[in-house]
């Protein structure tokens, strides 16, 4: 990937475009996907729209009771536990998925936390970055090779338009110096877009490409941290906790991006590339508004990226992908 390979491809779909749009016709009959998250908010939405088209779907869960029970009425889903602030838990996780299958054609990591009370997890790990970036990183080493073996998987990684809040604080990435919860939900944003950079790096020689996205803006579960007068402050929503802000999508809407990275004829043969609105993304300016979109160079820098997985294989214990 190149900066110059980061730009839209004039994709048929829009920022208003939904799951049913992108999946229309789509026949997935035979693949297997894993969604993380995939029993609410943007990830209810694409293990559906994934089941819609036939595929296995593979939800790891930290709640697998109220996953079940949310995803009993969709068809060829499996829910297993996992929670991606706890390595052991998703090596755990991997393993089973291992054991059950031979080949994964579609990682779409789409849990995460946002803006969250200080919480140390592990070895006192940051716990934003613990869970949104280190889980995600450590399921997908483990389960690389089934993704090989695939010979055409991809990795959709949700990252967000609060990426540009902040690159890698490489100085202090766990906050021993004061803690910001917005700096550390931008820095774990980041990490998400540079681990897609390098995971497509590596693996594109066996055939996978990942990518990460900006989902839009969507009032879901995610919001759980946050108060109703911070909500109202930032004009998302109104005193009775109703949308307000019109450049909100539905969930549908939010995670069509994703979908459409999954399975666009567009994205054959691209990949590293950071999506929006159902499309390659621009490169924005240092000093644009988030809200205008588009992606800072820094979060698809490749040598942030390989800085990033360095430090990351080192943390996590993950088992290297070969080079």
């Amino acid at each position: 990937m190149t900066a110059t390979d980061q730009q839209p491809l004039g994709s048929p779909f829009s920022a208003t475009s939904t799951t049913e749009d992108v999946m229309a016709g789509l026949d997935l009959s035979g693949a297997t996907a894993v969604v993380t998250g995939g029993y609410s908010g943007l990830g209810l939405e694409t293990t559906r729209g994934l089941a819609a088209s036939g595929a296995q779907v593979i939800v790891p869960a930290r709640r697998p009771g109220v996953a079940r029970a949310v995803l009993e009425d969709v068809d060829g889903c499996e829910v297993i536990p996992m929670d991606l602030a706890d390595l052991d838990s998703v090596r755990a996780a991997a393993a089973r998925i291992s054991d059950s299958t031979d080949r994964l054609d579609l990682l779409m990591a789409v849990a995460g936390v946002m803006a969250t009370p200080e919480r140390r997890v592990g070895p006192g790990w940051e716990g934003q970055l613990a869970a949104n970036h280190f889980g995600h990183f450590t399921l997908a080493c483990e389960l690389y090779p089934l993704l090989a073996a695939a010979d055409g998987a991809r990795v959709v990684i949700n990252s967000s338009a609060g990426h540009a809040l902040t690159g890698i604080r490489w100085h202090d990435p766990h906050f021993r110096t004061g803690y910001d919860k917005w700096l550390a939900y931008g820095q774990a944003k980041t990490a998400n877009a540079l681990f897609a950079v390098q995971l497509d790096a590596l693996g594109r020689n066996d055939g996978v490409r990942a990518f990460s996205l900006h989902p839009g803006k969507i009032i879901t579960g995610l919001q759980r941290e946050m108060t109703l007068q911070e909500q109202i402050e930032r004009g998302w929503v109104d005193e009775r906790g109703n949308v307000i802000g019109a450049d909100f999508k539905t969930p549908s809407q939010g995670a069509a991006t994703g979908l459409w990275a999954a399975t666009s004829p567009l994205l054959d043969g691209r990949g590293g590339l950071y999506l929006e609105d159902c499309d390659v993304a621009r490169i924005s300016a240092p000093a644009e508004p988030m809200d205008d979109g588009g992606v800072r160079e820094y979060a698809i820098d490749p040598d942030a990226a390989a800085r990033l997985w360095e430090l990351s294989v080192t943390a996590t214990g993950a088992t290297p992908i070969p080079r």
